[in-house]
């Protein structure tokens, strides 16, 4: 049969459905994988979503008329038989299914492999053709489990707050936000979110996710503030509304801070490596349990994965969409790749050492040397650009 999901000027169109998956541009029906602003957009007739994203979209988009469907719950639109299914990536974020004439497509959406406590965890999904994104898609990218960052957050607060200082959290208002705060000491200090975060914290909550208590600034003495956390979003970084916290350290949470330059451009005391996308080997081995002969990569490493996978006998291709990366909130401002795209750093901060990819060869093409990129081709690796840095 002919391709069941194709690429139109609206976005992604389900040809014998005739509806989109996170269209970019207003249409009649959309299936929404998750509510981030590039997935999840103003101005359509009709929303289909999994029933514990649906107050995510309505807190972001308004009245809208959109209808909740449980994960695994069946619905059939024009002959498509359509499912939704955990991805893992933030709360009601979901790959979306579609079963028609016996073939069977995954639109994964965004999405990470490791378990967390503010979402449903991913769940495989057998298909012949998977859409997949491929936001951390270099084999740099493999990220430490997430309990050791939360210690580490949890120790830079703890220290912060036993020298008088306040710490200040900058990561994503929706997904980063709840996800950090479900692993914080609240011991240790007040909480307190950002008016852009703690909405959102409201919704987590009434979806049933369990939250520390959090309070806005106004709520809390002068005197606690030099113990308290603050989380809030990176545009509120040297804004004026900072400037009430007094002495403060701050820090950035994303899985760019893997990336030196990134922290750099960033200006900020510390990075913490932690992203709600899939790491190098997260999107191998989902891939790999799909059982898809077929793989679409679509918003980030394009290139790479498409032919790597290819190299490993399947069949891959990429479609280019405007799909961008809700680790890159601020992007411009902190001079990020105006695709969205972050090449490897060719020196990984000290600080994240850890995280780093410990084959050497893997470790020198990404700095893109010449003998590295003889050792990769050899044994049939992907090219990785290299001898840039970037942010998000």
């Amino acid at each position: 049969m002919s391709d069941m999901v194709v690429v139109r000027k609206e976005g992604l169109y389900c040809v014998p459905g005739q509806f989109y998956i996170d269209p970019w541009r207003p249409v009649d029906r959309a299936v929404i994988t998750h509510g981030h602003g590039d997935h999840a957009r103003m101005g359509h007739g009709h929303y289909l979503a999994a029933t514990p994203g649906v107050g995510i979209l309505r807190s972001r988009l308004g009245d809208i008329a959109v209808q909740g469907l449980a994960y695994g719950e069946t619905v059939e639109h024009n002959g498509v038989r359509i499912s939704l299914h955990p991805a893992g990536h933030v709360l009601g974020s979901a790959q979306v299914r579609l079963e028609c004439g016996g073939e069977i497509w995954v639109a994964s959406g965004d999405y990470k492999v490791e378990g967390d406590a503010t979402c449903t965890p991913f769940e495989p999904v057998r298909c012949h053709t998977f859409i997949t994104e491929s936001t951390f898609g270099l084999p740099i990218y493999r990220w430490e489990p997430q309990q050791q960052t939360f210690d580490d957050i949890n120790a830079w607060w703890r220290k912060n707050a036993a020298d008088g200082r306040a710490s200040l959290m900058l990561c994503y208002s929706f997904g980063k936000a709840q996800r950090i705060l479900s692993g914080l000491d609240a011991s240790i200090g007040p909480i307190i979110c950002h008016g852009s975060v703690e909405p959102l914290n409201r919704v987590y909550r009434a979806a049933g996710v369990p939250l520390p208590e959090t309070r806005m600034v106004s709520d809390v003495d002068k005197a606690d503030l030099k113990r308290a956390i603050i989380i809030a979003p990176p545009s509120a970084g040297g804004s004026p509304w900072v400037k009430r916290f007094g002495d403060f350290s701050d820090a950035f949470a994303s899985g760019w801070m893997l990336l030196r330059g990134a922290r750099r451009r960033r200006g900020v005391d510390r990075g913490f490596v932690l992203s709600d996308h899939a790491d190098w080997p997260g999107l191998m081995g989902a891939i790999k349990e799909t059982e898809a002969e077929r793989v679409i990569v679509t918003h980030g490493s394009i290139p790479t994965m498409v032919r790597w996978l290819c190299q490993n006998g399947l069949d891959a291709k990429g479609f280019d969409t405007e799909y961008g990366d809700d680790e890159a909130e601020n992007a411009a401002a902190a001079g990020a790749a105006a695709d969205g795209v972050a090449p490897p750093d060719p020196e990984p901060d000290p600080v994240a050492q850890r995280w780093a990819v410990k084959d050497k060869a893997d470790a020198a093409r990404a700095a893109g040397t010449a003998e590295a990129r003889r050792q990769v081709d050899a044994a049939g690796g992907a090219d990785i650009p290299g001898g840039e840095d970037a942010d998000a």
